[in-house]
């Protein structure tokens, strides 16, 4: 089941995208900028996932299944408390965000947009990361770019990861100093 587009205001913003696109940065820069929680969906993955991943090997969807879970639990709690905010995560097939959004509202995906030249000059600079760029052709192999009845902000990775939050908070609607409305019962 898919979300329809969104119409209001999001309190959970996924910003989804491959390896190297810069989701980490673009996430924590825009939940510091809307003072919302910031979490990186790497975190969710198991250590032997991440062994795994460090020595080359692509993740299939039996073992993404429970880092899907884990982030939709996480989700989930935070529409409950009505507690605003921002993952990282790659979210590359459609399958995954709709794990992720289980038709849900309040939820808004943000796709950073890059062609593969771009992402993997960025990554041979990146140090300290688990992801090889050995795997750069498996994520865009992967990847199903949202599709429009997603409801997706699809935002090209050209320019500082500050231009790239002001289009972000532009596109959406949000601003930093916005109270996330909560609906109360």
């Amino acid at each position: 089941m898919s979300a329809e587009p969104e119409t209001g205001l999001p309190r959970i913003i996924i910003v989804m995208g491959v390896s190297g696109s810069g989701k980490s940065t673009v996430a924590g820069l825009l939940a510091e900028r809307l003072g919302w929680d910031f979490v990186d969906g790497d975190a969710f993955h198991s250590p032997e996932h991440v062994a795994r991943m460090r020595d080359g090997h692509a993740l299939d969807d039996a073992d993404r299944a429970p880092w899907l879970a884990a982030m939709a639990a996480w989700i989930g709690t935070r529409l409950e408390t009505g507690e605003p905010g921002v993952l990282a995560c790659s979210a590359l097939k459609r399958a995954y965000r709709d794990a992720l959004v289980q038709g849900r509202a309040g939820i808004r995906i943000v796709y950073l947009d890059g062609d593969r030249d771009l992402i993997a000059a960025r990554i041979a600079c990146r140090t300290g990361h688990f992801m090889p760029a050995a795997l750069l052709d498996s994520q865009f192999a992967t990847l199903e770019p949202p599709r429009p009845e997603e409801g997706a902000l699809a935002v090209p990775i050209v320019g500082s990861a500050e231009a790239i939050v002001a289009t972000i908070l532009d596109r959406s609607g949000l601003q930093p100093d916005d109270p996330v409305r909560q609906d109360t019962a």
